[in-house]
């Protein structure tokens, strides 16, 4: 993607990030001023639902888990005052569950960390034109049998045996396949 110009992010500037991980929030509110954000932070859910109600910005980035909470209670805050806002939610624990909630609350996209300044930027200003291209590394089919799994588990409240019982597996497999780490 061409360089940023102010012209593309529109006239009102304003970017609201909310992370508590101080290093990376620092380093990215810089690399935004630089394309032309007019940068506000806060690092906890109640920093950032005061900023989105006090002044709902025109663009943010809301990191997922937050030490005080879930970062989708700003995004929510957000789309109440602001429906046009355009959002994107970060996280470190990427899973298509919590991609889905985000989108279905309001969020534009969702990244995955760690997400760099031009991602970031590339998304925020992203126009929903047509589809966008394959992606260059695609999960691998254990991976979204896993991602299946991990979202049936959820949807159950983390009940092993319903969660079995629903997948049509033995408990004790589904036991195993939960006490692993996520294939690549």
């Amino acid at each position: 993607m061409p360089e940023v110009t102010p012209d593309d992010i529109g006239p009102d500037k304003s970017l609201l990030l909310v992370d508590d991980d101080e290093p990376f929030l620092r380093r990215l509110a810089k690399a935004m001023e630089k394309r032309g954000f007019e940068v506000e932070m806060a690092e906890s859910v109640a920093g950032g639902r005061a900023i989105a109600t006090a002044r709902p910005p025109a663009y943010a980035v809301v990191d997922l888990r937050l030490e005080d909470g879930n970062g989708l209670d700003v995004v929510e805050v957000l789309r109440e005052k602001r429906p046009d806002s355009r959002i994107v939610v970060l996280t470190g624990y990427g899973a298509i569950a919590t991609a889905v909630a985000a989108v279905k609350i309001g969020a534009t996209d969702y990244l995955s960390k760690p997400a760099d300044a031009t991602d970031i930027t590339n998304a925020l200003l992203a126009r929903n034109e047509g589809l966008p291209p394959p992606p260059e590394n695609p999960m691998s089919a254990d991976r979204v049998r896993w991602e299946h799994i991990q979202r049936v588990y959820e949807l159950c409240d983390r009940n092993v045996s319903e969660t079995a019982r629903r997948l049509n597996m033995h408990r004790r497999t589904l036991q195993r396949i939960l006490a692993k780490r996520s294939p690549r």
